[in-house]
């Protein structure tokens, strides 16, 4: 069972995270800051940790600094509040794996601890690395088939472990940028769902988007995605076959007012996450590019 620790000074906060947790099919442990949730790590490895971002004696963003140092396949979300937008990013720059607004918790954790314990169940089947890629391009197409997203999203992220391609709170922070996207041009382009229908009702949201997926001409509709590694980085290509936006009416990425609003999650951890991601000029195709930090060493071979 992959075991959660919730980080909270505030006990009513442990608590309510911990029964979504639960909900999910987790364990939890609790740590009231993050020199406790230190000591917890070491005298036993959690899957995940959940963490608050204002806290006492270590902060949230401390605790990601620590952990990305002395346990960097660990993957860290976080709970992120009013007050607490700017340590977010910074920690979401350090390295946090993903972050749920506290006024979203039931809504959001699970689909965050979904996203990452994907990742991280990817990462215990590994069998070996590959030692040598000089290039290599594969074309995905993506329709609504159930469980697909999550299938695809685990297939990328143990063919990129085997492949040692990134450190591994590098690779969980890819493939949650990639699900982010690939989500986004599913609902947003292929099925034309407006975000602000799901901030004021997620349910009729995802009604709205089970409907559509059975109508035409929606149910037509595909995504492309297309993966290409070289030996300095991996471009995704994702394309999806509806009318498209304005690339140009995106949220500011730089503003962490953002972090709060559902909307602008997904573009948010692209932005963050990887180093470029740029539209076309129709909005139904972008393209997502994360740098490899290359090291000499005997039989490496990049």
């Amino acid at each position: 069972m992959t075991t959660v620790l919730i980080v909270d000074d505030s006990v009513v906060c442990q608590r309510a995270a911990g029964a979504c947790v639960q909900a999910s099919g987790c364990e939890v442990r609790y740590a009231a800051d993050g020199c406790a949730a230190l000591e917890s790590v070491y005298q036993e490895k959690p899957d995940i940790v959940l963490t608050d971002v204002q806290m006492p004696n270590m902060d949230g963003l401390e605790l990601v600094e620590r952990l990305r140092e002395e346990f960097p396949q660990m993957p860290v979300i976080l709970m992120t509040g009013f007050g607490s937008e700017e340590v977010a990013a910074r920690a979401l720059r350090a390295g946090a794996s993903s972050y749920v607004p506290k006024e979203n918790l039931s809504k959001g954790l699970n689909e965050a601890l979904r996203a990452v314990m994907s990742a991280v169940q990817a990462t215990r089947q590994r069998d070996k690395v590959l030692e040598f890629l000089g290039e290599s391009q594969t074309r995905f197409v993506l329709g609504y088939e159930p469980g697909g997203l999550q299938a695809l999203i685990s297939y990328i992220h143990e063919r990129l472990s085997l492949l040692n391609y990134f450190d591994e709170s590098t690779l969980v922070q890819l493939t949650t940028a990639l699900s982010e996207s690939i989500t986004n041009a599913i609902d947003h382009g292929n099925l034309e769902l407006d975000s602000e229908l799901r901030e004021e009702d997620d349910s009729s949201y995802r009604q709205l988007g089970d409907q559509r997926s059975r109508e035409k001409p929606y149910c037509d509709r595909r995504v492309e995605i297309t993966e290409t590694l070289t030996q300095s980085a991996a471009t995704f290509v994702i394309r999806d076959q509806g009318p498209g936006f304005d690339p140009t009416s995106l949220p500011d990425p730089t503003d962490p007012e953002n972090l709060l609003k559902a909307s602008g999650r997904g573009i948010m951890l692209m932005r963050t996450f990887l180093d470029e991601v740029t539209f076309n000029e129709t909005g139904n195709e972008v393209t997502l590019v994360k740098h490899r930090i290359q090291h000499d060493s005997p039989g490496n071979g990049f």
